[in-house]
């Protein structure tokens, strides 16, 4: 991912947050902090411990995805696409990267009341350890951390 691919990321990232989201971040009150975000991708981006990268169909963005060392950072595919597969393909390509990089063991954060995002990864053997923390938006709502292998066929 580079800069001038932020705008398009974010064109994918909304809709499916505010879908996606709407029991997390009511849109009436916590509207999608399109700003913010494409300032903290942009930030990331210049970030040497942070890779950035974007899905891409048919040259145009359909998700985008970041790691951090052994944190399966951010990631989300375009809305049209949910449903095809392509998540789980990406999802295996960054597993991929993330193993290549010599991380064993992965792990990552969800909103807790994200069911759809919770079922993504314990179908992909996700596994939650408990441990919670908080969201830096508004309304701070609880986050859930997963690990698991990073093996690509592993199940824990």
């Amino acid at each position: 991912m580079t800069a001038t691919d932020v705008p398009n990321v974010l064109d994918v990232q909304e809709p499916g947050a505010v879908r996606g989201l709407a029991e997390v971040f009511p849109q009436d009150a916590y509207p999608f902090p399109r700003v913010e975000v494409a300032q903290r991708w942009l930030r990331e981006i210049e970030v040497p411990d942070i890779d950035c990268y974007v899905v891409l169909v048919d040259d145009a963005v359909a998700g985008f995805a970041a790691i951090r060392g052994d944190e399966f950072f951010h990631f989300g595919i375009a809305l049209g696409h949910w449903g095809t597969g392509l998540a789980q393909t990406a999802h295996d390509a960054v597993l991929d990267r993330m193993q290549s990089r010599g991380v064993q063991r992965a792990w990552l954060r969800v909103f807790t009341g994200n069911r759809r995002g919770r079922w993504f990864y314990e179908k992909l053997g996700w596994h939650p350890t408990g441990a919670r923390t908080h969201s830096t938006f508004p309304p701070y709502p609880e986050l859930v951390r997963y690990e698991r292998a990073v093996e690509r066929h592993a199940k824990g």
